[in-house]
């Protein structure tokens, strides 16, 4: 990081903030206390729940533990940061501290949007050759797959930070957003951006229009697989183990499009904050609760896992 130091003049960052008004510090700070809380249980709980039921180890929900893991990642490298700005007024980031918020958060959206992918094949495996299900989708081939997205979501975290902060700042450190993103930065930066955009551009087609394009071959094979269903039954039920995908894919990626891939004439600041508080805070929290209430299965698990707690406190107690 020292390299980064010695090409600008500036060492710390200042946080715009979502806003100035003082009157909406403390309600804001209260809704993203409950989000983050609402985050941490919902995605640890997933991940504790698949761990604890036996019959949760399957790909699905080994691939759903690891998107549960990424999403308490990426909402821990930025939510703590916002609730202490809004909380004490700590709105000062450190070079490093802003290249560390950078690179987590960047890690952690790719990684997502790989195992968002690596899901979609495996329910394109579960819907399209339901009989060779087990041998294609063997814990080996699991593995290699989650593997593959954290290695692809670190490497190309670490160009994006790289290139981002290896630019000049002329002591221009005020950055319009409330944590360390790429496109505010690039708008204070008194370096040509040229090179560094167009790397950008590239780096966020092989993240998220690559992985989408999977996602959109797998669903176009099961949609056909499903025609070829004859009982309605059948069909509702093949359907049913891949609407919660469809409904994370569609939340993840149209706020990831919407935000870092229209053209930059068409940038609010306003708008973005927004976006981004969806993004980095509200996905984090929607992704176990659409898990959960769409599946009978983690419903299941997760009534034996409080009666099996009952059960102890009243073993207890007797």
């Amino acid at each position: 990081m020292a390299s980064m130091e010695n090409r600008t003049e500036v060492n710390e960052f200042i946080l715009i903030g979502l806003t100035d008004a003082p009157e909406l510090q403390v309600p804001l700070f209260i809704m993203f206390t409950l989000i983050y809380l609402t985050t941490l249980v919902g995605n640890l709980g997933m991940i504790a729940l698949i761990y604890w039921d036996s019959h949760l180890h399957t790909p699905m929900y080994f691939f759903l533990s690891n998107l549960s893991l990424v999403d308490f990642g990426y909402s821990s490298a930025v939510t703590p940061k916002v609730m202490a700005g809004l909380l004490v007024g700590d709105k000062v980031l450190s070079y490093n501290g802003c290249a560390t918020q950078i690179f987590f958060f960047v890690a952690f959206v790719t990684v997502e949007s790989f195992l968002l992918a690596s899901m979609s094949y495996d329910r394109h495996a579960a819907v399209c050759k339901p009989l060779h299900y087990t041998t294609t989708m063997t814990s080996t081939v699991c593995a290699y797959l989650a593997s593959g997205t954290y290695i692809c979501g670190f490497l190309n975290s670490s160009i994006v930070t790289g290139n981002a902060l290896s630019l000049s700042f002329c002591r221009a450190n005020v950055v319009h957003h409330f944590f360390c993103d790429v496109p505010p930065l690039l708008s204070i930066t008194c370096s040509d951006i040229h090179n560094t955009e167009m790397i950008m551009f590239i780096l966020g087609i092989f993240t998220v229009f690559f992985p989408l394009l999977v996602i959109l071959a797998s669903y176009l094979f099961i949609i056909f697989a499903i025609q070829t269903i004859h009982s309605a039954e059948g069909r509702q039920k093949a359907f049913s183990t891949c609407v919660s995908h469809l409904i994370a894919v569609s939340i993840f990626y149209g706020t990831i499009i919407f935000m870092y891939f229209q053209p930059n004439t068409n940038h609010s600041m306003d708008t973005d904050k927004m976006a981004s508080v969806f993004y980095t805070m509200v996905i984090p929290m929607l992704n176990p609760l659409v898990y959960s209430l769409r599946n009978k299965e983690v419903k299941s698990a997760f009534q034996k896992a409080l009666m099996g707690q009952r059960n102890q406190l009243d073993h207890l107690f007797s």
